[in-house]
């Protein structure tokens, strides 16, 4: 469920005056590192920019809040009059948000939700949305704290929520679930090889002791896959780590419900853009936007169609958009990013 926004004075729910905060953003201290700049770049910031072609007055959302890149760019695009609704189930991307640089002509709605709710949390959206946009990659902020748990190369708590009001971590599910389970998500989400092996060493090991630190399961790891079987452009535990957060926070399912929930929001010629850093992400996005580009989805033997489905969207990058090889040298975390657009009919 989303979480309570401030709205000041506004029949549609948009705050009179420059921004709205949550009420998260009031409890929680500020962190002063802003976004976009030394702590965080926002992945293909010109390629979203102009695949989504924002403009004064339009009506943006931002999917993921994360570092703040997209919201403070799209906010400068879209003034005067224009506003912006952010989201992010991370509470504390809401709390590090600086409002002071919110533009005093535009509108700013923030919320702590997850982008499954967004029909919900967007459905008071005057005419829709002009612009829609999921950046899905993890935010450095997210990354380099190792109290979140979400990096193999800092010890700290195994936790990996990105909502922290969720009550299972990381460590919750590997002292819990069957090597089955395990071995599921470590193939399905990670595509880890070794995913049964994996498996069948965190069940011993936890019969010895518990899983409480990312070193616990680094360990774990690096122990079960022979050394010569290291993958060498990426860490040997970088699949695992992958797969359990996307398990913990039921990310693939959430994108799905969030997709399908963006394109009835978005206005005529409204565009949707997605940014993704893993082929499971991208195949969600790729596979809905080339179904609703077709008029009938139905099975190829059907004589005749009975499926009634009728295309909303029109394809606006046949083949994704990526990060040029200056960017990936600025930030190597951007080499696997892809976007993909897609428009409303």
């Amino acid at each position: 469920m989303p979480r309570p926004t401030s709205t000041r004075g506004s029949r549609t729910g948009w705050p009179n005056g420059s921004a709205a905060t949550t009420d998260e953003a009031r409890d929680h201290p500020r962190n002063d590192s802003p976004p976009g700049g030394a702590g965080h770049r926002p992945v293909l910031l010109q390629e979203v920019i102009t695949g989504l072609r924002p403009a004064p007055g339009q009506s943006m959302v931002d999917a993921t809040l994360g570092g703040g890149g997209y919201t403070l760019a799209l906010l400068q695009r879209v003034r005067p009059g224009g506003s912006v609704l952010a989201l992010d189930r991370d509470a504390s991307a809401i709390a590090r948000f600086p409002l002071e640089r919110v533009p005093p002509d535009v509108r700013l709605r923030l919320v702590h939700a997850n982008f499954a709710d967004l029909g919900r949390v967007a459905r008071e959206l005057p005419g829709g949305a002009d612009g829609i946009i999921f950046d899905l990659g993890m935010s450095s902020m997210q990354l380099d704290d190792p109290e979140r748990g979400f990096s193999f190369q800092r010890d700290g708590p195994l936790d990996m929520r990105l909502d922290q009001s969720e009550p299972w971590t990381a460590a919750d599910l590997l002292n819990r679930e069957p090597a089955s389970e395990l071995r599921r998500i470590l193939l399905s989400y990670g595509q880890e090889r070794w995913g049964a092996r994996i498996a069948e060493r965190i069940v011993a090991r936890r019969a010895r002791q518990l899983f409480r630190t990312t070193k616990d399961l680094v360990d774990v790891v690096t122990g079960a896959i022979p050394r010569a079987a290291w993958p060498r452009d990426i860490h040997v535990a970088t699949r695992t780590f992958q797969a359990l957060r996307i398990a913990v926070n039921r990310e693939l399912e959430a994108l799905d419900a969030g997709l399908k929930a963006a394109i009835p929001l978005l206005a005529r010629n409204g565009r949707l853009g997605v940014v993704t850093f893993h082929s499971l992400e991208d195949k969600i996005a790729k596979d809905l936007f080339n179904v609703e580009a077709t008029d009938c989805v139905c099975p190829p033997h059907a004589p005749v169609c009975i499926c009634g489905h009728r295309r909303s969207v029109r394809v606006m990058t046949r083949k994704p958009i990526r990060p040029s090889e200056a960017e990936i040298r600025a930030n190597p975390r951007a080499r696997s990013a892809k976007l993909r657009i897609a428009e409303k009919l």
